[in-house]
């Protein structure tokens, strides 16, 4: 699926709607907002949906929303249809992550291995974000015909992927002494847990987020970090490209070239920075991975030297290879046993935002201040993650 949306939004739709179909960048920007909007509205609710109706299920309908999504893209031109089509795509893609990360919560529970799970996920994730820009890219120039019949492949691929996920899980204790030792077992867990967890009968969704949230008794500057995290990274997205060829003077295959050996070093690292952060923590790597990141991006808007542009975009991608399995077993650690979908849901609910707003604040750096703003902006972002981290860490030495 990453790989799907990654060659759309980066490189295949803003050729097709600019190029091919000549809307304005304003339409452009309306459609790729209206994804990340019907995607992050809908990530605490799907992961809810998800605990109740399992993971086959919800992930198939989302599935089959995208497919849908992507037929639409591939057979209409009018702007309209096309918002409606990059709407229905975040709606469809809202499960994923909140199913990925309460499976990967759920499983990694008893032996605390977050770091090295979360790596393995997002070598898949990455795998395809990356991958698909590059493959669009090459193909893109041929035939719109063709790309989007790829694509097209891929989603039914994964939608028959989706029907041998996980299904309901059902107990059915066969004897008295089995449900007297379940309902033991409950009442131990249930013990632990804030009763606010639980939604209660006729409670509004809203008022059930509200204690949901003020239930989890965590730092309460994790929720400006989790903006934060994506908007670091959503104000560099739309500009990247530009910003690469227009001031920088290089071409779309060296761009590939480049997204290829920064992505290759972040992906290389994660498995053996996952297995270190479960020896040894989380905070190590995110101190490191956040200066690290916020120096290569003062790096890449100060020079115009291939050299260094070179090793600013592998010291990017090796502060990632920090940064995302550390951060996630982060955020895995403070997950209640109950209600994981709903939570891990509201915590991307929250990082995924700063995907809707960094676009809007690149485009005003851009035009108003200057094409290396988007880039400050983003480093100053790390840095003040570095300085929250730093903060709720000397308030809560136990954050692991």
């Amino acid at each position: 699926m990453e790989f799907v949306k990654g060659g759309l939004l980066v490189t295949l739709l803003p050729l097709y709607m600019g190029h091919r179909l000549g809307l304005p960048a304003f339409a452009i920007g309306v459609a790729f907002a209206s994804q990340y909007i019907g995607d992050n509205a809908l990530r605490s609710p799907a992961g809810w949906m998800a605990e109740r109706l399992g993971f086959r299920l919800t992930m198939t309908l989302g599935m089959l929303l995208i497919l849908a999504a992507v037929i639409v893209m591939s057979t209409v031109q009018h702007p309209g249809w096309l918002i409606v089509a990059c709407a229905t795509m975040g709606i469809g893609s809202a499960p994923l992550w909140p199913c990925v990360m309460s499976k990967i919560t759920d499983i990694s529970s008893e032996t605390g291995n977050y770091g090295t799970h979360m790596g393995i996920i997002e070598i898949a994730s990455l795998g395809g974000a990356g991958l698909g820009p590059v493959v669009m890219n090459w193909l893109s120039g041929d035939s719109y015909t063709f790309s989007f019949g790829m694509l097209l492949l891929c989603m039914i691929v994964v939608v028959v992927v989706a029907l041998f996920l996980p299904g309901r899980t059902k107990q059915r204790p066969s004897t008295s002494s089995q449900v007297a030792n379940i309902e033991a077992d409950q009442t131990a867990e249930d013990a632990s847990i804030d009763p606010a967890y639980v939604r209660q009968p006729g409670e509004s969704r809203l008022h059930y987020y509200v204690q949901l949230m003020r239930s989890l008794h965590i730092h309460p500057l994790l929720y400006p970090a989790l903006f934060m995290q994506s908007f670091a990274l959503g104000v560099l997205t739309p500009i990247i490209t530009l910003y690469v060829v227009s001031e920088l003077g290089l071409t779309p295959a060296y761009f590939n070239a480049l997204l290829i050996g920064g992505g290759a070093v972040t992906v290389l690292g994660l498995i053996p920075a996952g297995r270190l952060i479960d020896r040894v923590g989380s905070k190590l790597f995110l101190r490191t991975g956040f200066l690290l990141a916020a120096t290569a991006l003062l790096g890449l808007a100060s020079t115009r030297a291939l050299p260094w542009i070179w090793v600013f975009v592998l010291c990017a991608g090796f502060s990632y290879a920090m940064i995302l399995p550390a951060w996630n077993s982060l955020l895995a650690n403070l997950v209640p046993a109950k209600e994981k979908g709903a939570v891990w849901g509201l915590f991307l609910t929250l990082q995924g935002s700063g995907l809707v707003l960094g676009p809007i604040v690149s485009g005003k750096l851009w035009d108003d201040i200057s094409p290396q703003a988007p880039f400050y902006v983003s480093a100053a972002a790390m840095l003040l993650l570095f300085i929250i981290h730093w903060v709720m860490i000397r308030q809560r030495p136990n954050i692991r």
